[in-house]
């Protein structure tokens, strides 16, 4: 009975180390998505950086994934600062979205 338990740390410990290895890969591909779409649009990304706001499970054509949304700060002249959010279904992008001074910007 001893070894089921140790299998079963073991199992455990395999999950813990996925997801987090899968919550990292998401939050490099919300960093650069966010950065690409700034840069497209002619706007300068703050901080370089994306912070996770919702974590949630959706259905893609694969089947289930984690859907993640992150937001990130941009800035239109350097001295002003704007929100933005990238929305991820697994590691594919689903939306992103930057709330500048002359409305919504969807990309």
């Amino acid at each position: 009975m001893l070894d089921a338990h140790y299998l079963l740390v073991l199992l455990l410990f395999a999950l813990i180390i996925w997801l987090w290895r899968n919550n990292l890969a998401a939050r490099e591909r919300a960093i650069e998505v966010a950065g690409r779409t700034c840069r497209q649009v002619g706007v300068q990304m703050l901080d370089q950086t994306v912070a996770i706001t919702r974590l949630g499970v959706g259905r893609s054509a694969y089947g289930l994934r984690l859907r993640r949304r992150y937001r990130f700060e941009f800035s239109t002249d350097g001295s002003d600062r704007y929100p933005g959010r990238v929305e991820l279904l697994g590691l594919t992008v689903v939306s992103v979205q930057l709330d500048g001074p002359s409305g919504l910007v969807v990309s």
